[in-house]
């Protein structure tokens, strides 16, 4: 049965309205903020700052630290990657949340809770513990992109090569490491992105001597007022984002071909022989990620005289000296509410975005994706004071909405969901649509029969993991949050500047709430996870 024209004319305005509306948004709260920044510091002297002897040791920094990380968490991930695929364990579970739960912690927890176990003074050791909170941070991508297409590799091609002869390294380097090699490809980008990026992390560990393109972007843009500089600077890391999104896009394709071309095979089995050892390393390397962790929860509870509950007793206060102007819980609440609306409005994006990319042309799609992914890299700070310099011209002036600071989340969140819905609805077999249509279903009653209940897991992980990931978000909101107004992150931040005993407990004790918060959602989020094509997204 062929649908009749009025159906398909609808469906077909439908993509054409939400693809309006999606692109409309970045347009008007990604695109034009930034072009305004830059556009006010290109009447400077931007050659100069190229120029800058500072400038080289900032992209020397920024991309030798980036690349550091990403090996650590390469190095740390595949073990972790290879248990999750391949072995048989108790507590799986379990295992898959403890993976995830840095990813989705605010970058200035992880800054705050390396701060609590390693010692950073001097400008070696911040670097140091800046290559590890960052890797900390990025294991979990590797371990699940990796691990989710290694599950779906055929396990009889490696057994057959054990069997001719070859041991089991042997067998891995020049059997299975191949067949990785995309997914390794993607994971690689996708982190160097994040760690040439990172916020947070620097801002805690750096101590003021080691910065990125990030903070000193952040420090000329809000400290120095240097429009020209932060122009330059945020020039230089737009282009490592396109640059790092086109090879993560390159690899993603690859990895889809190949999952294409290859039988899914689904079996776990108890380890043998030598992947002991690999589980022993996987084991070392979830208890070095918890590490951490366990620290930072124990300094929440201790103080120059030993035990104390101190700091979460002064949550309910707003610090020595009134160093805030909301309490700690009512910064809690903030949090609560902007990451609510942060996620609802990134829900919308994303799913029509979704629904957008699945219907129109492959061209298109690729570069309607890569448009939606570029808010990941650039700046936050350039985009929250890109907000302060247009959105005063669109009516009503959103500058003072309660809704600013959740549209810039929002830009963060939207990449997100789009990843973990999108590869549902494309893996969703068209001959079930067909079917449907053949019955008789018009375009909206095969969307809500067919890919609504089997994409369901798949957006209510999206809608938790958008959440977690704003209820942190820190870059955007430290910009554009008033005193009054603050979020949790924001909060621990303001804390971290005033001197004080007192100060540091309350922000030990809110980032250990914030942590405790986040690791219960990704419990949640983990008990209706959704594997496709036997490859993970988040």
């Amino acid at each position: 049965m062929i649908d009749p024209p009025n159906r398909v004319g609808g469906h077909r305005l439908f993509v054409a309205v939400a693809a309006t509306s999606v692109l409309g948004f970045l347009a008007v709260f990604f695109a034009w903020p930034v072009v305004a920044i830059i556009g006010l510091g290109v009447g400077g002297d931007l050659l100069g700052t190229f120029a800058e002897p500072s400038t080289a040791r900032l992209v020397g920094f920024t991309l030798g630290q980036a690349a550091a990380s990403t090996v650590v968490a390469l190095l740390a991930g595949m073990p972790l990657a290879f248990v999750l695929a391949r072995v048989a364990l108790p507590g799986k579970a379990v295992i898959r949340a403890l993976v995830t739960v840095p990813f989705v912690l605010p970058t200035i927890v992880v800054g705050m809770a390396f701060r609590a176990v390693f010692d950073v003074d001097g400008a070696a050791s911040s670097a140091v513990a800046i290559v590890l909170a960052n890797a900390f941070f990025n294991v979990a991508v590797v371990a699940r992109t990796v691990g989710g297409f290694w599950s779906h590799l055929d396990r009889r091609v490696e057994d057959s090569a054990r069997t001719l002869g070859a041991s089991g390294l042997r067998a891995f380097r020049s059997v299975t490491l191949p067949a990785l090699a995309p997914a390794i490809g993607s994971a690689t980008a996708v982190v160097f992105l994040f760690c040439s990026t990172s916020f947070g992390v620097v801002l805690v560990l750096g101590g003021g001597s080691l910065r990125t393109l990030e903070t000193e972007i952040y420090l000329r843009t809000v400290e120095l007022l240097d429009l020209s500089g932060a122009a330059a600077l945020s020039l230089i890391q737009l282009s490592a984002v396109v640059t790092a999104l086109g090879l993560a896009s390159f690899a993603r394709k690859r990895r889809e071909s190949a999952l294409r071309l290859r039988r899914a095979d689904e079996a776990i089995r108890a380890p043998r022989g030598r992947e002991w050892w690999v589980v022993g390393v996987a084991a070392s390397v979830l208890a070095a990620l918890l590490t951490p962790i366990l620290g930072l929860l124990v300094r929440s509870v201790s103080g120059r005289n030993g035990w104390t509950f101190d700091g979460y007793r002064a949550l309910s206060g707003t610090g020595a000296d009134g160093t805030l102007e909301v309490s700690g819980w009512e910064a809690v609440s903030q949090s609560l509410r902007t990451a609510a609306d942060a996620t609802w409005i990134a829900m919308l994006l994303g799913l029509l975005a979704s629904i957008v990319l699945v219907s129109v042309r492959r061209r298109s799609a690729e570069a309607m994706d890569a448009a939606l992914m570029l808010p990941l890299g650039v700046s936050a700070v350039t985009i929250g004071f890109g907000y302060l310099v247009t959105l005063h011209l669109l009516p009503g002036d959103l500058r003072t909405s309660p809704l600013l600071v959740p549209f810039a989340q929002a830009l963060v969140v939207t990449p997100l969901v789009i990843r973990t819905v999108l590869p549902v609805l494309r893996a969703i077999d068209p001959r079930l649509r067909d079917a449907a249509a053949t019955l008789g279903a018009g375009p909206w009653r095969v969307r809500s029969a067919i890919d609504l209940p089997l994409a369901l897991r798949s957006v209510c992980a999206a809608a938790g993991f958008g959440f977690v990931v704003a209820l942190g978000e820190f870059g955007a909101t430290s910009f554009l949050a008033r005193p009054d107004t603050a979020t949790l992150p924001v909060v621990i931040a303001r804390l971290l500047s005033r001197p004080g005993e007192s100060n540091l407990q309350m922000a030990y004790a809110a980032c250990s709430l914030l942590m405790v918060v986040t690791a219960l959602a990704v419990i949640a989020i983990e008990s209706v996870r959704v594997r496709t094509h036997g490859v993970e997204e988040f």
